[in-house]
Order: C-alpha cells, then sequence, then structure tokens
C-alpha cells in the first residue's frame, strides 16, 4: 500500500517537475547558447529534488492533513467541551484550547518555516547584520500565532471573513506611511513567505476540521481562510517591531539630547 503511494506521488512528481527542467534547459542551450556548468552535479540535485518533494507530499497526506484535522476535531468536539469548560457548549469562550492550539501551532510551524529562513538570512546578509535574523523570524511567528487564533475564533463565531481581511489591510495601510520604506517591501515579503511548505498543510486542515464540528458551519465556506489571515498579520507585526525600533532610536536620542 504504502509502496503503490509513492510510486503514484513519484510519478506525479516527476510530471510537475518536468516542465520546470524544460524550461530552464531550453533557455540555457537556445536563449543564452552554453552549456549547463556542472550539469552532473545538477542533474544529481534534480534527483534529490524529485524524491525529496516526494517524501514531503506523502508526509502531507499521511501526518500533517491528518494532524491537524484530527485536533481541531478533538478540541471542538462537544465531550470535551463539556468537560474543560463550566459554561455553556455553544460559547464562544468555550473553545478556548482551539484558541490556544492554534496560537502554538502557528507559530512553531512558522518557526519551521524554510522559506521563512532563507528571507531572513538574506534580509541580514543585504542588510550588513542590521536585521536580525531569529528576531525576524520570531517577530514573524508571533504575527502568524495571533492570525491563527484570530482566524479560529472568527470560525467559531461565524463571523464575515471580509471584514477582518479588509480591517488588516487597513491597518498595513496605515502603518506603511510611518515606516522607514527600506522595511516596507521586507514586511510584506515575510507576510507571503509565512504560507509555504509547512505552514499551509496543517492551517488549512485546522480550519476544515474546526468548520466541520462547530455546529452551523460550512466547511466549504468557513473552513477556509486562515491562510490569508497568516499572511496578514505577520506584515503588521513585522511594521509594529519596525516603529517600535524607531520610536525607540527617537527617544535615546531624546534623552542624549536632554542630558547634554
Amino acid at each position: 500500500m504504502m509502496l503503490e503511494i509513492f510510486f503514484d506521488t513519484f510519478l506525479d512528481t516527476m510530471l510537475d517537475v518536468a516542465p520546470i527542467v524544460m524550461l530552464i534547459g531550453c533557455f540555457q542551450l537556445f536563449v543564452i547558447k552554453k552549456n549547463i556548468p556542472n550539469l552532473k552535479s545538477v542533474m544529481i540535485g534534480a534527483v534529490y529534488v524529485i524524491f525529496g518533494l516526494t517524501f514531503f507530499l506523502m508526509g502531507l497526506e499521511q501526518a500533517l492533513f491528518p494532524v491537524g484535522e484530527t485536533m481541531a476535531k478533538q478540541l471542538s468536539n462537544l465531550d470535551f467541551i463539556k468537560q474543560s469548560y463550566a459554561g455553556n457548549p455553544s460559547d464562544w469562550q468555550a473553545y478556548y484550547w482551539i484558541y490556544i492550539f492554534a496560537f502554538f501551532i502557528g507559530f512553531s510551524t512558522t518557526i519551521a518555516e524554510p522559506s521563512l529562513y532563507a528571507v531572513a538570512l538574506k534580509a541580514n546578509e543585504v542588510s550588513g547584520g542590521t536585521i536580525n535574523a531569529l528576531t525576524l523570524r520570531l517577530t514573524v511567528a508571533i504575527g502568524v500565532a495571533f492570525s491563527l487564533a484570530v482566524g479560529t475564533y472568527r470560525i467559531v463565531v461565524g463571523d464575515s471573513l471580509m471584514l477582518y481581511i479588509l480591517g488588516g489591510y487597513i491597518v498595513v495601510i496605515v502603518q506603511t506611511f510611518f515606516v522607514k520604506k527600506d522595511l516596507v517591501a521586507l514586511a510584506y515579503d515575510s507576510g507571503g513567505v509565512t504560507t509555504s511548505t509547512v505552514t499551509v498543510p496543517i492551517v488549512a486542515a485546522l480550519g476544515i476540521g474546526l468548520a466541520t464540528t462547530v455546529p452551523g458551519r460550512n466547511p466549504a465556506i468557513d473552513g477556509f481562510g486562515l491562510i490569508a489571515f497568516a499572511s496578514i498579520f505577520p506584515i503588521i507585526t513585522v511594521l509594529g517591531y519596525a516603529q517600535y525600533n524607531d520610536l525607540l532610536k527617537y527617544f535615546n536620542q531624546y534623552k542624549k539630547s536632554k542630558s547634554t
């Protein structure tokens, strides 16, 4: 059974990767008109990529998707809520364990996100060490953590997704006017890289599992949208951190000027 899944996934991965390999090869040979440098290493790397993607996709189907969905269903199960909450099971407060789980799973998956790690390293390199890679990753992870807590709350209460997303982007636009321009692009990219290989599967499964269990929610309508939250809130936290640093510098300069 597992071998069959492996071979099916492997063939699908090869079909997905083939257009990329063909495109790069055609440009290298017919546009640039040069042989591919280190061809042997490139071919070995391509094999590693195909096998890596195959195992990763299998992991999504066999582990990450089920874990996110199962945890959401267990934490929002009526019997569990009655054991852990003394009030009305239909109250939004009754799902507090869901909010806590969403917060910590958002933080941990974002810290483990390879794309965020890559962006943080490049930001540190380009800024000459001014932007600390770990600090950036922690700031983004906190943003995703809060976003999933708010997003799961929205699913529980059934509020309109549009209002939350619109409100988030209004905050981002306002913040943009009060931040140094060299940090704006980095903040916007920080929102994009959070919705990648590790975070998306668990977040999507979490939302669908929660919407399936909560009475009156439709998984097709309410189950999606958490990924949008995970894109907006990191922008807010990174811009907010930049604003905090600016205020701190201004305050220190003010103290120095007063002391002299």
